[in-house]
């Protein structure tokens, strides 16, 4: 099982922006490669992932986003993070995306990014506990003092 990199998820949609998409090729082959380690599963090479990306116009990322979806959900279940699987989530903002709404769609790589952050962190450091949110208050608190009368 090998970690992979925590990203910013915000800077990971501005470089997607800048590059006009060109960044989004790279963040399906490096997180397929992260993801397929860690599980210790070999799926579908990343670069044959980015290729049937560029090769289907994209078509391809809807479903790969729903296979990361999954993926994302069983490595939160391996590292004790609560397993949300949001594939649903993304190929509904995948196909929404393609009604129009396409800025939707770059909704994906943010939360799958975020999903990643959440394992790669509780995999180093061990999961939250449970008991630990919300936080306890600061201390003891003192009862608020009574206004004085005006004059």
């Amino acid at each position: 099982m090998r970690l992979g990199t925590p990203r910013d998820p915000a800077l990971t949609l501005v470089l997607i922006l800048l590059t006009c998409g060109i960044y989004y090729l790279y963040f399906i082959y490096v997180v397929s490669e992260e993801t397929q380690e860690f599980l210790g599963e070999r799926d579908t090479s990343p670069a044959i992932e980015v290729l049937l990306s560029v090769l289907t116009c994209g078509l391809y990322n809807v479903y790969w986003d729903y296979k990361i979806g999954k993926r994302i959900a069983e490595m939160c279940g391996r590292v004790g993070l609560p397993a949300t699987d949001n594939s649903v989530l993304y190929l509904i903002l995948d196909l929404v995306g393609f009604g129009g709404f396409g800025s939707l769609g770059l909704l994906n790589p943010i939360l799958q990014q975020d999903g990643l952050n959440r394992v790669w962190k509780a995999a180093m450091t061990g999961p939250p506990d449970p008991g630990s949110w919300p936080p306890p208050p600061a201390g003891p608190s003192t009862p608020r003092q009574p206004r004085p009368p005006r004059p």
